[in-house]
């Protein structure tokens, strides 16, 4: 099992460089004077051998903090100025995340849908609603998105506050009309009423719930890939990945859409791959060019993703493969970068390598 949030994520845990400069100050202050007394209550003929090893041991602990000084390689998070993070918010919001009683027939909880052990997907092809319903759509990995601009497949939703919203009341999803309806059989839970008040200082209201959970979706950072070890460390890829990664782009389009480090754009696009049972973009504006044009997803943790696309119909990374290099399905709306294109067994095998460890 993969062990989330292992590293600094941004301005959400204590940064090497605060502990520095923690440490810096109680060695100074450690040095000074007073502190230093201890060392002249021994023979004069060890003075020389002392001041030797108390100098080579600041040198040392001073190297040290240069280290703790150097600021993280990773992307820094930033919050929201109505949410800023707290260990209270995020205890909370993971509570709630993995509590079903969010449905209205207490059977389905966020972790229904994103699976940590999955990366936060569930490997089906429509995920498992209320009273035996199907949602919509596949679920997107929750990974990373604290550094999403914005949320769902149409990327309609601003912002993490606004997106727990979405599920709640989706009658085949956790089935509740209203989300009050929720927030009133929560607030009747004494516990979250406790937990509302360290987090909040509030009572457990939809301010709290929604905040809450996104302060916890925020902590769900991964930067431990072999290729987020070259490319944030600095580390060597072997050759194979090295291989994969010059087909992935160079020879084919994939990092036009599929930026580094996170692996998508972010962008609105058209891969032709959608049918009349959704179109994308277009449920929100109603423009005929936006039909099919769907939110960029991340392919970090791909061997853990599995089914693909926004409808989960292409169960292997082979199979995806075979539609691009087809050249996608042609419709009018299809991104014109998308090409058909053709690779060796070899080299198919490469960019698959490279693709299961980004």
């Amino acid at each position: 099992m993969r062990r989330w949030n292992v590293f600094e994520v941004g301005n959400h845990s204590l940064h090497f460089t605060n502990v520095g400069k923690l440490l810096k100050s109680l060695f100074i202050h450690w040095c000074s004077r007073e502190s230093l007394k201890f060392l002249y209550l021994y023979d004069m003929k060890f003075k020389v051998f002392r001041g030797t090893f108390f100098w080579l041991m600041a040198l040392v602990i001073g190297l040290f903090f240069l280290a703790c000084d150097k600021q993280s390689p990773y992307p820094k998070v930033i919050d929201p100025e109505d949410n800023p993070i707290t260990a209270e918010k995020v205890a909370l919001g993971e509570k709630l995340f993995f509590d079903p009683r969010l449905s209205i027939d207490n059977t389905v909880s966020c972790a229904s849908c994103h699976v940590p052990e999955r990366a936060f997907t569930d490997g089906k092809v429509l995920s498992d609603g209320v009273n035996g319903k199907k949602s919509m759509r596949n679920a997107p990995s929750l990974v990373n998105v604290a550094y999403q601009p914005y949320f769902m497949f149409e990327g309609a939703i601003p912002n993490l506050e606004r997106q727990s919203h979405v599920p709640i009341i989706d009658l085949n999803e956790m089935g509740y009309e209203r989300i009050s309806d929720l927030v009133d059989k929560l607030a009747a839970i004494e516990e979250y009423q406790v937990l509302a008040q360290k987090a909040f200082n509030m009572p457990f209201d939809v301010f709290v719930l929604t905040r809450a959970l996104a302060a916890y979706e925020r902590t769900l950072i991964q930067w431990d890939s072999p290729f987020d070890d070259f490319y944030f460390l600095q580390k060597p890829m072997d050759d194979q990945m090295r291989r994969g990664y010059q087909i992935f782009s160079e020879k084919l389009y994939c990092a036009a859409c599929h930026k580094t480090p996170y692996f998508t754009d972010f962008g609105l696009h058209n891969n032709g791959f959608y049918d009349s049972l959704d179109w994308g973009r277009w449920r929100i504006t109603g423009l005929e060019i936006d039909k099919g044009t769907f939110k960029t997803p991340s392919l970090k943790n791909m061997r853990l993703t599995a089914p693909y696309m926004h409808n989960g119909q292409l169960k292997t990374i082979d199979e995806v493969l075979d539609y691009y290099s087809k050249g996608g399905s042609g419709n009018p709306n299809q991104d014109k970068r998308i090409r058909p294109f053709q690779l060796s067994d070899e080299e198919r095998r490469d960019l698959i390598y490279f693709l299961e460890r980004i």
